[in-house]
């Protein structure tokens, strides 16, 4: 069985507090991005609890066996007994750029076992399953536009549709740590303006209304990071972000974007959403 991960970006994302458990309250709309890793299980018959993987494309640091699609199988290894299986991995989406493609690798993982394995769980089982692997995780077995709150895991759809908009992701050549960004951000302590009614305006009002809180922080430490939001601006985005904690930077545009000046140095993807 093959499945195409896709990532997401977040249309803005507020630190509302710091909870007693150690993470952080946010609200945040992820909106699902055709920009895709591969991944194929095959079922290795008449043999049971082992996965083989190899991890192709965009190099992750560390043991493959380490991959959170390995944890996602052992989650659901440790409940169903699953028999054993081969995992092909071809990383394509920009990893540690708040892109979530690590989390849609564990969820897509998830969905194509309870196939192949005939688990029959519902979608709302596997969310719960999901959210043991990332409080993003879950967003990625429904993949449709939504408020997420709580650490990120507690999902609303939302009615947003950008159909025949222009995105324009931009990933520098550089690595912001989500622990350092969440240990240094600077925490709303109220829950405000919902980012959810935000976005019921005008594309073109978002600018002035819909913020990042990580990027005030992030953009002292990376200025390079900064000036990429800006350039997107200057080159007639209707709105520009930082993605998550970063170090991705997106821009939303009614026309093709012009990417003059960023192709050299940073990764760039360009999509009809």
């Amino acid at each position: 069985m093959i499945s195409f991960p896709n990532c997401k970006i977040n249309i803005g994302l507020h630190v509302i507090n710091k909870r007693d458990d150690g993470f952080h309250t946010i609200e945040t709309i992820f909106y699902p991005v055709p920009l895709f890793d591969m991944l194929e299980i095959v079922e290795i018959k008449n043999s049971k609890g082992t996965i083989d993987i190899k991890v192709e494309g965009l190099e992750i640091e560390g043991d493959q066996q380490n991959n959170i699609v390995v944890k996602a199988y052992d989650l659901l290894n440790k409940d169903f007994e699953l028999g054993s299986i081969k995992c092909v991995l071809y990383k394509n989406i920009p990893i540690g750029g708040g892109l979530g493609g690590g989390s849609s690798d564990a969820a897509h993982a998830l969905k194509m076992l309870n196939s192949i394995f005939n688990l029959k769980l519902s979608n709302e089982e596997l969310k719960k399953c999901a959210s043991k692997l990332g409080s993003d995780c879950a967003f990625f077995i429904d993949n449709i536009p939504s408020l997420a709150t709580g650490k990120g895991e507690l999902l609303k759809p939302i009615e947003l549709n950008l159909k025949n908009y222009f995105l324009l992701i931009v990933k520098p050549n550089m690595h912001v740590s989500t622990q350092w960004a969440y240990s240094n951000v600077n925490v709303r302590n109220s829950a405000g303006i919902s980012i959810a009614e935000c976005i019921q305006q005008p594309i073109s009002n978002w600018k002035n209304n819909i913020v990042n809180d990580f990027e005030q922080t992030v953009f002292k430490e990376f200025s390079e990071i900064e000036t990429i939001k800006q350039k997107l601006y200057d080159e007639g985005a209707l709105y520009a972000s930082m993605s998550g904690s970063g170090s991705s930077v997106f821009g939303i545009f009614k026309e093709y974007p012009n990417k003059k000046g960023l192709t050299e140095n940073y990764q760039t993807f360009v999509c009809k959403l």
